[in-house]
């Protein structure tokens, strides 16, 4: 089980299992399925691709592989300056993604994302430009200092994976997810993301400020002659792609779950709808954003089968955005994280 405060811890390789001994009533037994040991370092050798240019961030790295291979987005919060840009250019280049980054502002419009429709005066007719939705790995950066209507205009390629204009529906690349960020601390001109939208993201990752150590490493990379701009200069390669992920991603969907994990989720979910401190409790779509995370999670360390503490371990980052707190109970201090870690210790884990 991880801090409230935590994202997901980043896994391990397991120690290799002792031989079994032979026994001929043993050779009828078929051993559980595991997972492709290739496909995992292959994932495992993006976190070290991306821990050459971003230091210290290495859960949310992980976070962001599980991401991946749930087909799901991620909605990262942080003050300035902690690589938060940094890190997802970083993970799409080790991965060979393409990447756009937009900058939200107050005046950006919906064409401005999605693309629009242009008069071509040499042919008399309309072509379709696309936007910079259209990619891979899309970074929407400070999501929330742009107007509700353009906001909403990423809500069609979030869900449903293609962008409508003029009535045609246009299907975006694959894979394609997109990562929002968002600085808790900066309010002013901002314009706050609607449940709805919240909602559409599989994991809130925060990433905190960086400890001592941390940051004088980070300082000593820069005295060396480290640039952010560069990735290649910093040594980052790909070491994986797009089929690596599909394959990762066929293998995370045979990933099992037993009836009683399945209503330990289940439970956990309801348990916040009947919280004194929360207004609104996590949707159905919430828990099955729990099973997602919590798959792709037993399948990064080493297993095709989910536990209750793989539930745990996703817990705080897919349902800490998707509850809102009573306005009396904020004002008490209670915060989302302390309101999960409540829930997470009433509900009964099955054994």
């Amino acid at each position: 089980m991880t801090h409230p405060d935590e994202n997901p811890p980043v896994p391990q390789e397991p120690a290799p299992a002792p031989e079994p001994e032979h026994r001929p009533e043993a050779e009828a037994v078929a051993e559980p399925p595991r997972p492709s040991l290739e496909l995992r370092q292959a994932l495992a050798g993006v976190r070290t691709e991306v821990g050459r240019a971003v230091v210290g961030q290495d859960s949310a790295v992980t976070s962001l592989l599980i991401a991946l291979l749930c087909s799901g987005h991620v909605l990262l919060e942080g003050v300035p300056g902690v690589a938060k840009t940094l890190l997802v250019r970083s993970l799409a280049a080790s991965l060979d993604l393409d990447f756009k980054r937009v900058q939200f502002t107050p005046d950006l419009m919906p064409g401005d994302v999605t693309g629009s429709l242009v008069y071509d005066a040499r042919t008399a007719q309309f072509s379709f430009r696309e936007g910079p939705v259209f990619t891979n790995l899309l970074l929407a950066d400070e999501i929330n200092r742009t107007p509700p209507k353009t906001q909403a205009s990423l809500l069609e390629s979030m869900e449903e994976r293609q962008v409508s204009v003029d009535g045609q529906p246009r299907p975006l690349p694959e894979p394609f997810v997109v990562v929002a960020t968002q600085n808790p601390v900066e309010h002013e001109g901002t314009y706050p993301l609607p449940e709805a939208q919240l909602d559409r993201f599989l994991l809130k990752v925060l990433l905190p400020l960086p400890e001592r150590d941390t940051e004088i490493e980070v300082l000593a990379r820069h005295a060396a002659g480290f640039d952010p701009r560069d990735l290649t200069a910093a040594g980052v390669q790909a070491v994986a792609d797009a089929g690596t992920l599909a394959a990762a991603r066929a293998e995370v969907r045979r990933v099992e779950v037993a009836p009683e994990v399945l209503g330990y989720a289940v439970d956990v979910c309801r348990a916040t709808r009947q919280s004194p401190s929360l207004q609104l409790g996590v949707s159905p779509r919430g828990a099955t954003a729990l099973l997602a995370a919590s798959r792709a999670w037993a399948w990064l360390t080493g297993r095709m089968y989910v536990t209750p503490d793989d539930v745990k371990a996703l817990a705080h980052p897919t349902l800490r955005h998707r509850v809102a707190l009573r306005p009396e109970a904020e004002l008490e201090g209670v915060t989302a994280e302390t309101v999960l870690g409540t829930v997470l210790s009433a509900v009964p884990v099955p054994r």
